[in-house]
């Protein structure tokens, strides 16, 4: 499993996740992560207005190589609260 560095700065109000490091097998698994639960985000709506509006809006960075056992999901998330 690789581990990725997932952001966007398209919604940066109060309530959103601003990046997460998550664990995927590959970066478009990554991009394609809800950060608040590390559920592939399949449909791109008002559902996760606690990120971003689609794919394109995500940037991903390859961090390198998780250690042991580590299963898909979210590593850590940077929640932006009231």
């Amino acid at each position: 499993m690789k581990l990725y560095l997932i952001a966007q700065e398209q919604n940066n109000d109060d309530d959103t996740y601003d990046s997460a490091v998550v664990a995927a097998p590959d970066e478009e698994t990554a991009k394609r992560m809800n950060p608040a639960n590390g559920k592939p985000m399949d449909e791109w709506n008002k559902l996760y207005s606690s990120w971003c509006n689609g794919p394109e809006h995500v940037t991903v960075r390859y961090l390198g190589e998780a250690v042991g056992d580590v299963e898909q999901g979210v590593v850590c998330a940077s929640f932006n609260a009231e």
